[in-house]
């Protein structure tokens, strides 16, 4: 039986004050509706906005984020016992292991400090900002309260310097979640820290548990800043409209918050969908045949089979697992045979990562929160945003578990050991070039599949961009907060992401999961090749104004967003 409190890598969780699954739809609904010239269902960005309007007060017809239907929504999850917690962003030097770093951070470490709670609780965070910059928190893979969604000009105002905003809702399924920012490329410094839920039936037996995030890491080394790179690969043409919005951004209904002067601030390529059975495009997005003016300077060449091609725009200097660096790795410690369940988080900005336990095979049990059928494998690849669950059974000795940025060459490190010394090298495990498991071969475990249904509706995105011009967009339409792709509570929608472009890029959705093809897993986060298709199916049951976008955080904030609105 696993332990009671499992707090066993990144130290004590926040202390904590105070004390099912998704329902499939039964009854087949209406053939999809056709989509326009789009490829999108009838008025998918809805009535322009007027100058100035918050995003969530125009077109009328869709659900705000602060309507009673998302409340009457919460309430049905039903209030828990209150957990409370508090943190506070802000500016500090951090002990990464190879040197300190001037960054910013939850409660001055890196990762922040872990917070776990059991399904059904109700959480409630202060956020305090002292950061220079406005702020929000997303809860990425939380299936949460629509107004505690964490989206600056859309589902709250941000929160200005030396303000706090109030998060409470109720986390009601159990899994491996993560909090960060949604304001800029903030997300590229250190303000990211791992959220658990537990399950209260859990069915998995095992004596220890490992929290394990990964990272790459360039702020505050040789003057560089998230918001330099950005500017750099952007070249100067500024972010994504609405994440940037003043005090008067959002409606009476909107929560304490903030004048927005954070600057925008500024991620990938491919083989065959690493979340789902690949299909490509019927015919790839042309080059363009002469340099635009003002184009970013071309990259030294980041390659990998695994992601179709390119890897990445950004050349990190260190890549991080729990927050330190490979000259001075974390040491988890364990006995010969305990049975441990790691919980494997990418919080990169532009990186995936190849990850695997020298000397072991792992057991995959969960993927983005939600169980799979077990499968056993030597290595996985996680796209940003990912989260993978493993079992491991612990051999005697020292080990690394071993991360490799894929297409970077370069590596980072933790190590668990039963005795003795850990060594400060280790050879290249033989297990990270041995099979590797990808989503495309998991299914779902079966009391978490959807109802096998035709879509109500089925509206298509595809991924338009070039790494040369730096337009990144969905459906060749940069970010704009008045955008809608109408669903209706209820629905079964269907979503086609196409990848037209010669990037891989990890495309995540908020408030919900959805279904990857033939039986596969439940993922809230798919990663999707260059000149490649998934279609993925969702149930329509959290209503609001939901972000879609591109996790590569330099692609979402030059342009690579949009909104899924529920209509009235």
């Amino acid at each position: 039986m696993h332990e009671k409190t499992r707090r066993a890598v990144l130290g004590t969780g926040i202390a904590a004050a105070g004390s099912g699954l998704l329902a499939a739809c039964g009854s087949p609904g209406p053939r999809p509706r056709a989509g326009g010239p789009d490829g999108v269902d009838g008025n998918a960005m809805g009535a322009p906005a007027r100058p100035g309007a918050p995003a969530d007060d125009a077109p009328a017809q869709y659900v705000s984020p602060h309507g009673p239907e998302v409340a009457a929504t919460e309430r049905r999850r039903g209030p828990g016992p209150v957990r409370t917690f508090r943190l506070t962003a802000t500016a500090t030097t951090l002990d990464i292991g190879a040197r300190k770093v001037t960054s910013w951070a939850y409660e001055d470490q890196v990762p922040g400090r872990e917070i776990r709670v059991t399904a059904g609780d109700t959480i409630a965070l202060t956020l305090a900002n002292n950061l220079p910059q406005p702020t929000t928190l997303h809860w990425h893979g939380i299936r949460l309260r629509n107004d505690m969604d964490g989206v600056p000009g859309v589902t709250q105002r941000p929160i200005k310097t030396g303000a706090a905003f109030d998060y409470r809702f109720t986390a009601f399924y159990p899994g491996t979640y993560w909090i960060h920012p949604h304001s800029g490329v903030q997300l590229d410094r250190g303000l990211y820290a791992p959220l658990i839920v537990e399950d209260p039936k859990e069915p998995l037996k095992y004596d220890k548990e490992w929290v394990v995030v990964l990272d790459d890491w360039l702020d505050g080394v040789g003057g560089r800043t998230p918001d330099k790179e950005f500017e750099r690969l952007n070249a100067g043409k500024g972010g994504a409209v609405g994440h940037a919005m003043d005090d008067d951004s959002m409606g009476d209904d909107g929560k304490r918050g903030a004048k927005a002067t954070a600057k925008p601030t500024a991620t990938a390529k491919a083989k065959a969908t690493l979340t789902a059975k690949a299909t490509p495009t019927a015919k790839p997005t042309p080059k363009p045949k002469a340099k635009t003016k003002g184009a970013r300077k071309k990259a030294a060449p980041m390659e990998s089979r695994l992601l179709g091609g390119h890897a990445g725009d950004v050349t990190y200097p260190y890549y991080l697992v729990n927050g330190r660096s490979p000259e001075s790795p974390q040491v988890f410690r364990a006995k010969r045979g305990d049975r441990v369940r790691i919980r494997i988080i990418n919080a990169g900005g532009d990186t995936a990562f190849r990850v695997a336990l020298g000397g072991h095979r792992m057991t995959v049990t969960h993927t983005d929160g939600y169980p799979v059928v077990p499968a056993k494998t030597d290595a996985l690849l996680l796209g940003m945003g990912e989260r993978y669950d493993v079992l491991v059974t612990v051999k005697d000795g020292v080990f690394p578990l071993a991360v490799i940025a894929e297409g970077k060459g370069r590596s980072a490190m933790a190590v668990l050991r039963t005795r003795g010394k850990s060594p400060v090298k280790f050879p290249r495990p033989k297990e990270l070039d041995g099979e590797l498991l990808t989503a495309d071969r998991l299914k779902a475990a079966e009391d978490v599949r959807l109802t096998p249904k035709e879509p109500d509706r089925i509206i298509r995105m595809r991924l338009t961009g070039s790494m040369r011009r730096w337009d990144w967009a969905i459906n060749g339409r940069p970010y704009d907060p008045s955008q809608r792709y109408p669903v209706r509570e209820g629905e079964r929608v269907r979503i086609s992401f196409i990848n037209g472009t010669d990037m891989w890029h990890p495309v995540h959705l908020h408030g919900h999961t959805f279904a990857l093809p033939d039986g596969g897993p439940r993922k809230d986060t798919t990663v999707l090749l260059p000149h490649h298709k998934v279609n993925v199916d969702l149930d329509a049951d959290n209503p609001g104004l939901w972000m879609v976008h591109c996790h590569n955080v330099y692609h979402s904030e030059s342009g690579m967003m949009t909104i899924l609105g529920y209509q009235k």
